[in-house]
């Protein structure tokens, strides 16, 4: 765990994950609309199904900003041949003192994380405070037309892979979507990352 999430750029390498989903799941048919709508950022998107093969993208690099950013790009293969990803990427806020998470295309949402370590030695991410930019708008966005995600990852001895569970929920509508899988890393070197897996704007704000 520590390996895998110590992708640095003073550690000079990253992280990619390959395997499977067992399960992609959303809520009922009212969610779908909202689901549709954040694949046009790869923020989320309404298929679901199981055993879905996906890989999970962790590249370090220096961004426009000269912030040290973390990617983290998962890319589900789904069974009618096309493929959805959610895009984010990670920086950590000297002013905040937490980490940021920028959600989608163009780091449209920036989102508070707060990190754990749980008794079993599982790595707890949940998110907060979400604030939306895009030109000069700039406002906190209501939780109530969003949702509160809560990501676990752990690694498994006996299986030798990594485990992960993420689920998103709204305080009043309850589940909206959420996967869980299992998969194996690699570390390739360098502190550049493709730009694939880059966002197409980076955004200042906090």
């Amino acid at each position: 765990m520590q390996r895998r999430f110590g992708v640095s750029v003073e550690g000079g390498y990253s992280c990619v994950g390959r395997g499977v989903m067992h399960e992609v799941r959303r809520g009922p048919w009212w969610t779908v609309p909202f689901l549709t709508l954040g694949t046009f950022r790869n923020i989320m998107f309404p298929e679901s199904g199981n055993d879905i093969p996906f890989q999970i993208e962790n590249y370090v690099y220096t961004d426009s900003l000269g912030r040290e950013t973390v990617t983290f790009v998962r890319t589900m293969h789904l069974p009618n041949g096309r493929s959805r990803r959610f895009d984010a990427t990670m920086i950590y806020s000297p002013d905040k003192g937490r980490v940021i998470d920028y959600l989608g295309t163009h780091q449209h949402l920036a989102v508070d994380l707060d990190l754990a370590v749980t008794d079993d030695g599982a790595l707890r991410l949940d998110s907060g405070a979400q604030r939306f930019y895009e030109g000069p708008v700039a406002f906190r966005f209501p939780m109530i037309f969003s949702g509160v995600a809560r990501l676990t990852e752990r690694f498994d001895e006996e299986k030798g892979v990594f485990v992960i569970d993420m689920q998103v929920h709204n305080r009043i509508l309850g589940f909206l979507f959420g996967y869980r899988g299992e998969f194996t890393c690699e570390y390739p070197e360098g502190t550049d990352a493709p730009a694939s897996v880059k966002p197409h704007r980076e955004e200042h704000r906090e």
